[in-house]
């Protein structure tokens, strides 16, 4: 049970929530005069959720991407497509359960579907026209 109130009669027991509103309510009779009064889904906050630090690698290389380009991957609707895909979601679920992960990502880099979603990521956080010399 919870402690809030109920939205109609304000009983202290209300164990029910309007699965529009959320708001609490305690009886079917209090439920249907609820369900009489305009409701609307609670607001979300307007503002991203904001990461208060910022990681840092222990043992940076030349290869360590940094954390800011990473970020940039939850915005790719490219990347999200790709994702979409169950058959690539369990490919990659057994590259982060498998024990050997080196040897993992090796076997997952021979499937097109894997190597497309590894290029996608590559465009992200090493732009083609900030390519290195070998």
């Amino acid at each position: 049970m919870t402690n809030k109130k109920c939205c109609i009669c304000e009983k202290e027991a209300a164990p029910y929530k309007c699965p529009t509103c959320k708001e609490p309510y305690c009886s079917v009779t209090c439920c249907k005069e609820h369900k009489n009064q305009t409701c609307e889904p609670p607001k979300l906050p307007e503002e991203p959720i904001k990461h208060e630090s910022i990681r840092e690698y222990k043992f940076p290389t030349e290869d360590t991407v940094l954390v800011e380009k990473l970020q940039q991957l939850q915005y790719s609707k490219e990347l999200k497509e790709c994702l979409k895909r169950p058959d690539l979601r369990d490919i990659m679920k057994a590259v982060l359960n498998n024990p050997n992960p080196t040897e993992a990502i090796a076997s997952a880099m021979r499937m097109p579907l894997f190597v497309e979603m590894a290029d996608v990521c590559l465009k992200i956080v090493e732009p083609p026209d900030a390519a290195k010399p070998c």
